[in-house]
C-alpha cells in the first residue's frame, strides 16, 4: 500500500477497562475491553482500510496484529464525523501497552494515508490507582 503521508486531523480517543470476567488471574490471563472512537476533523471523506498494534505486555513480550478494517469494517468519515468501536487485548500481565496505525484512502482521490494511534496502557484496577 503507497502511503502519501501522515493525517493529523484525525482524532482518536481511547477508553480502556479490565474485564474480569474474561480473565484468568491464576493462569496469568489478564483481558480487557477497550473502545476507540475515531473522528474525522479533515476537509477530506476517509475510508478505514487498514490497522496496526503494537502490543506490549508488563513482562516486555512484543507482538503486533494487523489485518484490514477494524473489527470487520471499513467505515467511511465524512468531516466531522466520528466512528466508535469495542474491541479487546488479552496479556499475560496486568499490565500492558498498545499503540499503531490507521491507513485510511481519501475517496475522491483514492491517495492513502496513516494515522498514528498513540500509545495507550491497560492494567488491573488495584494496580496504579
Amino acid at each position: 500500500m503507497k502511503v502519501v503521508g501522515e493525517l493529523f486531523d484525525v482524532g482518536i480517543h481511547v477508553e480502556t477497562q479490565f474485564d474480569p470476567h474474561n480473565s484468568l488471574l491464576d493462569r496469568n490471563y489478564y483481558f480487557f475491553r477497550y473502545q476507540i472512537t475515531i473522528k474525522n476533523n479533515s476537509d477530506k471523506i476517509l475510508k478505514l482500510l487498514y490497522r496496526k498494534w503494537e502490543i506490549l505486555d508488563g513482562n516486555g513480550e512484543y507482538r503486533e496484529v494487523e489485518g484490514p478494517g477494524v473489527v470487520g469494517l471499513h467505515p467511511v468519515l465524512e468531516p466531522g464525523e466520528s466512528f466508535t468501536y469495542e474491541s479487546g487485548c488479552n496479556f499475560a500481565t496486568d499490565l500492558g501497552y498498545m499503540e499503531g496505525y490507521y491507513y485510511f484512502q481519501d475517496i475522491e482521490t483514492f491517495n492513502n494515508y496513516i494515522v498514528h494511534i498513540p500509545k495507550f496502557r491497560m492494567n488491573v484496577p488495584w494496580k496504579w490507582n
